[in-house]
């Protein structure tokens, strides 16, 4: 099973604490920190690549820092780029964010799709309808690629969301415990 950890957002606030809590039994580490600027962003994926040894590193929506920090890939948010553009700048690991079935068959070229939310997210509650179980089974099944499981994900329904056809899960909050 796929584990892939979200950063929260909160490294500017303590980045040591921050860096902490950084997963080294983990597969991916998404750096998902929206209020650095690109040259801010590029200095915290050189520390995290130099500093946390064994995931590989995707930076969210920002391929110009993956390239130039040598980061495994890059995570896509809904409406950015299509994947397959980005394949033609370099040989980077691309997830796509999905939340609806549409989503993830519009991720073609993408490595994964990272549909949400499967169940309501610990980190944002009340914010969207959860797909469920049957949700993301639809999803899994009908897909041209491989489906990580993200959105109120617990270490009691990760096994479900396998079960259900999703290689792996994905969450803030799952892994920062």
């Amino acid at each position: 099973m796929i584990r892939y950890q979200i950063t929260d957002g909160a490294a500017t606030v303590d980045e040591d604490r921050w860096l902490a809590r950084l997963r080294r039994d983990v597969d991916f580490i998404q750096i998902r920190e929206r209020d650095l600027n690109a040259r801010q962003l590029a200095r915290l994926v050189r520390k995290v690549l130099a500093c946390v040894p064994g995931p590989r590193i995707l930076v969210n929506d920002r391929a110009d820092v993956a390239i130039a920090c040598g980061a495994a890939g890059v995570h896509l948010r809904a409406g950015s780029v299509p994947p397959r553009l980005i394949r033609t700048l370099a040989p980077l690991i691309v997830t796509v964010a999905c939340h609806s079935a549409a989503d993830v068959a519009r991720a073609e070229g993408a490595n994964f799709a990272i549909l949400a939310p499967v169940f309501t997210p610990l980190s944002k509650p009340g914010q969207t309808e959860p797909h469920g179980l049957e949700g993301l089974r639809r999803a899994a099944r009908d897909a041209a690629l491989p489906v990580i499981a993200l959105g109120g994900i617990t270490e009691r329904n990760a096994a479900q969301c396998v079960e259900a056809g999703a290689v792996g899960v994905a969450g803030i909050t799952l892994f920062s415990r």
